[in-house]
């Protein structure tokens, strides 16, 4: 029942240990993949609902986009007062949903979810508003999903970890383990042509630290601002990926074409995507990712890609997922020539790697990467054998309205919109919001702070604020939008402190904020 979902969600939410909450999601796997007639055994187990609950609880659809947004969820039909939804019956309707298409779609697309909505009880209501709209945030990140998996199956969470890494899809891994056991696994091995799940970075304070941290001796790699692929090829048949693992092959021919000049039959590559201006810097991040949308294609006669590899995780039938960086990365200058590798530097020496960084930067990159010589390549996780340094931009910019949470912040005033002020009107442009970075004590302060500051009621769901607040904000950088009035939005945007000692007019303009997103 999609009740029971919607109950454990909240329920992981509000705990902070982890053990507690591996323990409460493999509770509901449990039940959510036992037979529906335990008595008879020739009814088999579910193998749909345990993959989707674990999809939903990661935050996600298995549709993955189904056309509705915080806009279609702003008024909703009483809650019912009886549970009658099941999984399987939503996740049908969101199907349905996603395949609506052509005139009168909008008004159909809005009777579908009024339906939907109209049958689902207050706690069904708020799990799947808050599913829909991107913001289900209860604590249930990958690995804490994988291990309650492992919990759920009675198997060795490293073995479902490993799995699920291996396949891309730990929904899948799910569906598999609860159902068949442990023999499960043994089909979850690295596949050319199957997307992985892509190594991923912690974060350095600097180069220093990093050297420290990687026992005195890193690889540095120049990390680029573009879009990070994953590049498979088994003979002539090249398939490209995104790190969300989507196939966007026919969007990169610029990809391909490169990927089937090397030397080589078959390979799993990682790699970096960028548009490049014609003196050679890169372009803004907005340019290389509007390759990425549907019309990609298109647009590569104006905006064409550059493609630089910078790890290697196959090659011509040897998996080297366990071999070193340092062996890996071998293998990778054997067949890519150095044009198509991103700069690198083996050192110990601190000094150097802070000017390989300077260089970097002065080249228009994002920062570097520090690598472990000795590291595998952990697909799929948050491995502490790579570490990214980067320099960190702030803005002082004004609060102008406040959602209320979920999970647990429930009860608090936790996303805030940010907008940045305009000279011209004396008003704000708002940029984008952001609950990242927030303690607790933080948020019982704000809660009471915009309470204070509402401009009226306050049991909607977003609170409109008097623009009255400062707040310091980190963010990677600027990207231009068009869901926002400035043409502009904030990346990676997350909470550094309230600035009491300055007042709105005081914030930063919409024009230091263009100036970051111009700048080369």
């Amino acid at each position: 029942m999609l009740h029971d979902v919607a109950a454990a969600s909240v329920d992981v939410g509000a705990v902070s240990s982890r053990s507690a909450k591996i323990a409460r999601i493999a509770e509901l796997l449990t039940a959510a993949a036992a037979p529906s007639d335990p008595a008879d055994p020739a009814i088999p187990a579910d193998t749909t609902t345990p993959a989707i609950v674990v999809t939903w609880l990661s935050g996600d659809l298995p549709q993955r986009q189904i056309g509705v947004g915080w806009a279609a969820l702003r008024s909703l039909p009483a809650p019912a007062a009886e549970p009658t939804l099941t999984v399987t019956g939503v996740h049908a309707t969101f199907s349905e949903i996603k395949a609506v298409a052509g005139k009168g779609s909008q008004a159909r697309r809005a009777e579908l979810l009024a339906g939907l909505f109209g049958a689902a009880t207050d706690v069904e209501q708020t799990f799947l508003r808050r599913l829909l709209g991107g913001e289900l945030r209860q604590g249930a990140l990958v690995g804490v999903m994988a291990d309650a998996v492992a919990k759920a199956a009675g198997l060795p969470a490293p073995g479902v970890r490993r799995a699920a890494m291996l396949s891309g899809d730990l929904a899948t891994v799910a569906a598999a383990v609860l159902t068949e056991g442990a023999d499960a696994l043994d089909r979850f091995t690295l596949h050319v042509g199957t997307p992985v799940g892509p190594m991923l970075a912690q974060t350095s304070t600097g180069v220093a630290h990093a050297l420290e941290k990687l026992g005195g001796t890193a690889i540095f790699e120049a990390k680029l601002d573009g879009a990070r692929v994953q590049i498979h090829r088994d003979g002539d048949d090249v398939s490209i990926y995104t790190r969300s693992l989507d196939d966007v092959t026919d969007r990169l021919p610029e990809v391909v074409d490169a990927t089937l000049a090397l030397p080589v039959h078959a390979l799993i590559a990682d790699g970096e995507a960028i548009a490049l201006r014609p003196d050679g810097r890169p372009d803004r991040f907005q340019v290389t990712a509007s390759r990425f949308g549907s019309r990609g294609t298109r647009d590569a006669a104006t905006q064409p890609l550059s493609v630089f590899f910078f790890d290697l995780l196959h090659l011509d039938g040897v998996d080297l997922l366990d071999a070193s960086t340092t062996d890996r990365l071998t293998a990778l200058d054997s067949i890519v020539p150095a044009s198509q590798r991103v700069d690198r530097l083996f050192t110990d020496d601190a000094d150097a790697a802070e000017a390989f960084l300077k260089a970097t930067l002065d080249a228009g990159h994002e920062g570097v990467m520090a690598k472990a010589p000795s590291s595998p390549y952990e697909a799929g996780r948050r491995g502490a054998g790579w570490l990214k340094v980067k320099p960190v931009h702030t803005l002082d910019l004004v609060v102008l309205a406040v959602e209320w949470g979920s999970g647990r912040r429930t009860g608090k005033l936790s996303n805030i919109h940010l907008g940045a002020r305009d000279p011209d009107t004396g008003g704000y442009v708002m940029l984008g919001k952001t609950f990242k970075g927030m303690t607790d004590e933080m948020l019982d302060w704000q809660t009471a702070r915009f309470t204070e500051l509402a401009t009226g009621p306050t049991d909607s769901y977003v609170v409109p604020v008097r623009p009255e607040q400062v707040v310091e904000i980190a963010l990677d950088g600027v990207q231009g939008s068009t869901r926002y009035p400035a043409g502009m939005a904030l990346r990676f945007a997350r909470v550094v402190r309230y600035r009491d000692d300055k007042r709105p007019e005081e914030a930063d303009t919409v024009d230091t904020v263009r100036a970051l997103y111009d700048r080369p």
